[in-house]
């Protein structure tokens, strides 16, 4: 094979890869940039914003993306997932102390069965409203929890967006890389004359027959 030909086979190659490569980063970069605003629209329809940081308590201020966002409207997935964590997760587990959604409903179950041991809300005052309590404490942290679902799902769309964002940018600079190669196999082409081969067979010399010496 001719090393010309095969400069330029290699060299439109990589032009055909790196338009490949092109085509799939602007899908990465389209789906981050919808994932972006997608985000930023929805939680903005929240309203949601930080308490300033004169209103922190001891506690809140413990938590650093607390006092790095005291003040602003919540409107991206790192914002997401401290308010859910942080503000959320804490006030959840000090109403619950500690307990779950879950967990409080097992507590319920066991007050319902004292109740009816006991005769019935009228024979136990005190335990039904242990239980009424313990309801209104389970409704705050379902609500607390499935807000922080929410939250935090709203923040897992926008890692995703953000991955994306790094490929693209991973594929854009095998794209540039591929066109340099690409161009530098046409230029090498141009300038490798027509006649040369790729790997020219070396020339093997003709063994030479010993002389024998005359007898006189």
């Amino acid at each position: 094979m001719k090393r010309r030909t095969l400069d330029l086979a290699f060299s439109i190659g990589g032009v055909g890869l790196a338009a490949l490569l092109l085509i799939i980063g602007v899908v990465m970069s389209s789906n981050a940039n919808f994932s972006k605003k997608y985000v930023t629209d929805q939680l903005s329809q929240q309203k949601i914003t930080f308490k300033t940081a004169d209103t922190l308590t001891d506690e809140e201020k413990k938590a650093p993306c607390l006092v790095e966002f005291a003040g602003q409207a919540l409107t991206t997935g790192k914002q997401a997932e401290c308010y859910a964590n942080e503000f959320i997760g804490l006030h959840v587990a000090t109403t619950g102390k500690g307990r779950t959604y879950a967990q409080i409903g097992d507590d319920q179950t066991a007050l319902r069965a004292q109740i009816a041991a006991a005769g019935g809300a009228a024979n136990a005052p005190d335990l039904q409203k242990q239980l009424t309590d313990l309801t209104a404490t389970r409704e705050t942290v379902f609500k607390g929890e499935t807000l922080r679902g929410v939250l935090l799902t709203s923040f897992g769309f926008s890692e995703l967006g953000n991955k994306a964002d790094q490929a693209a940018t991973v594929i854009y600079l095998g794209v540039i890389l591929l066109l340099a190669l690409s161009i530098a196999g046409f230029v090498h082409a141009l300038v490798t004359p027509r006649s040369k081969a790729f790997a020219p067979p070396e020339p093997v010399e003709t063994a030479k027959a010993p002389r024998t010496a005359l007898k006189v």
